[in-house]
């Protein structure tokens, strides 16, 4: 057999998400059906992670493997014919059967984006393109950008982000905590910054929850709005209580930009800390 990576950009707005569903458009189903219709094979493509519905992609990750043979370069070819316009192969890569795009995986990086109606205050109102609108949130408050990222650099650090974890509807829940993966993650980055006409919000980490990014954001949000106290930050983290925190941001905002795996990876060798589950 041959063990595959390949790296996948897609718009994320017509698809439920990135895990197959039954009767639903997924990015993963999509993915398995251009690869059953190239090999006559029945794979699931594996992810870095689960994206949700309408979030999309530029650095998305994911690994399987084929018992046909075929250079990789024709693999790619043939998967960018197959797949449809919103979801593009951008590299192919062959790997060691030890690999795997997310247990391997050791850092992700996300942003998200944000319209903002009115920058600094202005009484001018500024309309979003309709271009703009389907990757970025659309917000209507004015918001101070400089407590946003005050408050965005207070989650640097090893914290437990339950207070920004939405309970994964199949793990189920656990006498109010998020059952399945380790709440405790490590973020290296955590940024917001204007750009290209947007506030963006970047965050880098060793793993991220169900939500954890867009319930960041909502956060943030109402602290630049003055609805919560940015100087609350370090309690909400401490709360460990989903009700602590803001609201969740829409998902068209969010893109997941890059996944990074330890030296060796590729190649099956797997440091012990990779392991961790996003």
């Amino acid at each position: 057999m041959s063990f595959w990576k390949i790296t996948l950009s897609y718009d994320g707005t017509a698809f439920h998400g990135w895990q197959v569903q039954p009767g639903r458009a997924t990015v993963q189903g999509v993915l398995a059906a251009a690869l059953e219709k190239m090999t006559g094979e029945r794979v699931l493509p594996q992810g870095s992670g689960r994206t949700d519905a309408g979030v999309h992609a530029l650095g998305q990750v994911a690994s399987f493997a084929l018992v046909t043979e075929i250079p990789a370069e024709n693999l790619m070819r043939a998967l960018n014919r197959s797949l449809p316009d919103s979801i593009r192969v951008l590299r192919v890569e062959a790997v060691g059967e030890g690999f795997h795009a997310r247990h391997s995986a050791v850092r992700k990086s996300y942003e998200y984006r944000i319209f903002e109606r009115r920058v600094d205050g202005s009484d001018v109102e500024r309309i979003c393109s309709p271009f703009v609108a389907r990757y970025a949130w659309d917000c209507r408050w004015a918001v101070d950008a400089e407590v946003m990222a005050w408050a965005a650099s207070m989650l640097c650090g090893t914290h437990d982000f339950t207070s920004f974890a939405a309970v994964d509807p199949e793990m189920g829940q656990r006498e109010g905590m998020v059952a399945g993966p380790n709440p405790v993650k490590t973020v290296d980055a955590s940024t917001v910054m204007r750009e290209e006409g947007l506030l963006r919000y970047r965050v880098t980490g060793s793993g991220f929850l169900h939500h954890m990014v867009r319930n960041i954001v909502g956060t943030l949000v109402e602290m630049g709005r003055g609805r919560m106290r940015a100087e609350d930050m370090e309690k909400i983290l401490a709360a460990r209580d989903r009700s602590a925190a803001g609201p969740t941001a829409p998902a068209q905002g969010l893109f997941l930009v890059e996944v990074e795996y330890a030296e060796g990876a590729e190649i099956g060798v797997v440091a012990p800390s990779a392991r961790e589950l996003a």
